[in-house]
């Protein structure tokens, strides 16, 4: 029986992607540099993807993703813009304010509410998973939510899923089923750590990364054709 959920927020529970065009569109507009057009967006995405992978990797500090990624962007646009620190608070308030749920989530969220106990585990930036978390209203709905820039650690690394599985007591791994769209952080982080692992991966991607998965679903609504098959429903 599965006791505990441990739900990734960033392209899982909301959608990232378009959380983040709207964000780059706003802040274009609210320092006057024009239009970003969806295909900047395309490119500014795959640079900030290549950081998030280098964090997770130990291989950059957040601060320097925050402001490195920015400057990457704007020099490869031919954009003659400086002020990185002021667009990336922009940006994370942008990030933070827009609400994007996928596959119905919250309701899912909310129907499995005393069914199983269930945490938000991300990588994002505290300020904005807080304000995320607060504003779609699933702080209300999960027990605890535990955000790397809080601890100490990024996803995949081990710590953090010590760090977890230490707030949320005395549960065995095989009790712990992580959610989650990224096979570089929380499918490799969840399949070290031991626990069940299940890969939310609607654009049928393939999985490249060798990482053990023991379910992957289309439709975040699957979800409860597991549980029911792990005998949650009677």
């Amino acid at each position: 029986m599965i006791k505990v959920i441990l739900w990734d927020i960033d392209g899982t529970i909301l959608d990232f992607k378009e959380a983040e065009r709207h964000a780059m569109k706003n802040c274009f507009s609210y320092f006057e540099l024009g239009e970003c057009s969806d295909e900047m967006i395309i490119r500014y995405a795959l640079i900030n993807d290549r950081y998030w992978e280098l964090l997770e990797k130990g291989g950059i500090t957040r601060q320097e993703l925050f402001t490195t990624r920015f400057r990457e962007f704007f020099v490869k646009e031919g954009i003659s813009f400086d002020r990185l620190e002021e667009f990336n608070k922009e940006y994370q308030h942008q990030l933070g304010d827009m609400i994007f749920f996928r596959d119905n989530s919250f309701e899912l969220i909310r129907e499995l509410k005393g069914c199983v106990r269930q945490y938000a585990v991300t990588n994002g930036s505290y300020n904005v998973q807080k304000q995320k978390l607060t504003k779609s209203g699933l702080a209300e709905l999960f027990e605890d939510c535990f955000i790397s820039d809080r601890i100490g650690v990024e996803k995949p690394n081990t710590a953090f899923f010590d760090f977890v599985k230490n707030k949320i007591g005395n549960v065995a791994d095989e009790e712990i089923l992580i959610v989650g769209d990224s096979l570089t952080s929380d499918m490799k982080g969840g399949s070290n750590a031991g626990i069940v692992c299940c890969w939310y991966n609607p654009e049928k991607r393939e999985n490249t990364q060798g990482v053990v998965i023991d379910y992957e679903i289309r439709n975040l609504q699957e979800i409860k054709q597991i549980l029911e098959n792990k005998g949650n429903y009677k």
